[in-house]
């Protein structure tokens, strides 16, 4: 089935970095994590259903938006019992879109360490379009930013943080909040400088990756560059 997948990271990207990371580090860290989490996970089931939902009718997708409506409700483990069984039996791009909308109520639900087992094994299953794994990549390593290590972050998103991947941008702002959370603050440097020197970048990436430099330049914790 073909589908727009610049489109898609323009949706994804614009996800990531909504209504995310209005702060100073030293004040609001934990907070911060918690939040972008929150938003990083979002709804990936809402994303790729507006892809697909004018390509599939039936059963599949009165099911699939049911799941959605109970998840709205708050009713998670309702929605977390239908979106299983269209993982087990749906059609099409269905189980997929089941699986990723799974992981975030997984998340959501405090299941952190289930929802990056989820998010990570998506991305490795055969045929799964690239650029859903890199989202589903991207999302496990947001999470691990508060519960895992730096390796483990840039395990999962470095590959994503090379110049020719659309997701870089998002990549590059979690491997060096991964960083300053591990206390490297020069690897934080690095990737937030990646961000502010690379024009494509959003605004609102490039503003908050600026924020971050400027708190580590003020802190002294990162060593200067040699003129």
């Amino acid at each position: 089935m073909a589908f727009n997948d610049d489109s898609f990271i323009r949706e994804v990207n614009e996800e990531l970095r909504s209504d995310r990371m209005q702060f100073v580090w030293r004040r609001f860290g934990r907070l911060i994590i918690g939040f972008a989490v929150l938003v990083v996970l979002g709804t990936a089931g809402y994303v790729g259903y507006r892809y697909w939902a004018t390509h599939q009718a039936g059963d599949n997708g009165d099911r699939f938006i049911a799941a959605l409506a109970l998840a709205d409700q708050n009713k998670s483990d309702e929605a977390l019992a239908a979106l299983t069984a269209i993982e087990k039996d749906g059609k099409g791009m269905y189980p997929l879109l089941a699986s990723m909308r799974a992981a975030s109520l997984q998340a959501q639900k405090g299941d952190t360490a289930g929802a990056v087992s989820a998010f990570t094994a998506i991305s490795k299953q055969s045929g799964v379009p690239a650029v859903i794994g890199d989202a589903a990549r991207l999302r496990a390593a947001f999470l691990l930013v508060e519960t895992g290590t730096y390796e483990q972050v840039s395990a999962l998103a470095e590959e994503l943080a090379v110049p020719a991947n659309a997701f870089r941008h998002s990549a590059r702002e979690v491997l060096g909040l991964a960083a300053y959370k591990a206390g490297d603050f020069a690897k934080a440097k690095q990737w937030f400088q990646a961000i502010v020197s690379d024009q494509q970048s959003p605004r609102n990436v490039a503003n908050r990756a600026q924020m971050m430099l400027d708190n580590i330049a003020a802190s002294g914790k990162a060593p200067q560059a040699q003129g």
